[in-house]
């Protein structure tokens, strides 16, 4: 029998402390259905916890993860991979302002890009992987094939980020609310070893700190 002993525990702290002291946020909630503003688009990672990095309550964000945080392309042929519904359902139903696709430093699958994967029961993961080769490809182009792994795998975090993005582009709702000015779409990267977060300035094609944009704008 597996031991759900750690579980069972946090479920009674979780009922005891946070449910019983956020009851009436929670109980709207169940009421009233959610309304996020935001769809979040991450990395299944274990060390990448979305509510915990943004500060986000209950109902704030609608969250897609899977590994490597990437978005395949729209493709009505093919119907069943992990993303796409999620995205459907965020922005055609629960009508989402705000995207935002984040990935984080030491990414095991960008690492994964720069090594063979043969064994047969990863054939999934194998395929799946192929949404990073495009950034691995960039990131080799801009440093040099012989360049440091640990500088080609920074580099292809960040530049994956930018490929997801123009691969939900793809999606004709989201490029006609992103036309309409109705969506908008960040690309993040989150650093598991300081906790900070980078955001992605299409203006100037470099990633800046969150922190430092966020105290811009109080000033």
């Amino acid at each position: 029998m597996p031991d759900n002993e750690m579980f069972s525990q946090g479920n009674r702290e979780f009922k005891n402390s946070y449910f019983k002291n956020h009851s009436k946020e929670l109980l709207e909630l169940a009421k009233n259905g959610q309304h996020p503003k935001a769809l979040f688009i991450g990395c299944a990672d274990s060390r990448v916890v979305p509510e915990l990095i943004t500060g986000a309550a209950p109902g704030d964000l609608f969250i897609v993860r899977n590994v490597g945080n990437f978005v395949a392309p729209y493709d009505p042929s093919t119907l069943l991979h992990a993303s796409a519904p999620g995205i459907e359902y965020a922005v055609s139903v629960l009508g989402v302002s705000e995207i935002i696709i984040c990935g984080h430093t030491h990414c095991g699958a960008i690492n994964s890009l720069f090594i063979d994967i043969d064994t047969p029961s990863l054939i999934h993961t194998k395929h799946w992987l192929t949404l990073g080769k495009k950034a691995k490809s960039f990131a080799i182009k801009v440093l040099g094939r012989d360049a440091e792994e640990e500088r080609l795998c920074r580099l292809t975090e960040k530049l994956s980020v930018v490929s997801q993005i123009e691969n939900l582009l793809t999606y004709p709702d989201v490029r006609k609310a992103v036309d309409d000015e109705k969506i908008h779409i960040h690309g993040w990267i989150y650093d598991i070893e300081s906790g900070e977060i980078e955001y992605y300035d299409p203006d100037t094609g470099q990633f800046k700190s969150l922190a430092a944009l966020a105290e811009k704008d109080t000033q």
